[in-house]
């Protein structure tokens, strides 16, 4: 997902967002321990995502 698009959400659909990328990085880590993992790049891509969204939301409730 794009800078731009992240933030114009809102709270709610930023919050939304985490869950489903957390959802996504437990099944990846599950995927890894059995040795399915077939793109181990795409974990450190969803804990970035998920980083830039939380830090988004911290962002909005300053304001």
């Amino acid at each position: 997902m794009k800078k731009k698009e992240e933030k114009k959400m809102t709270l709610s659909e930023l919050n939304k967002n985490v869950e489903k990328l957390k959802k996504d990085l437990f099944n990846l880590r599950f995927q890894k321990s059995n040795g399915q993992l077939t793109n181990p790049s795409k974990v450190k891509f969803i804990k970035r995502d998920i980083s830039r969204m939380l830090a988004q939301i911290q962002r909005q409730d300053k304001r």
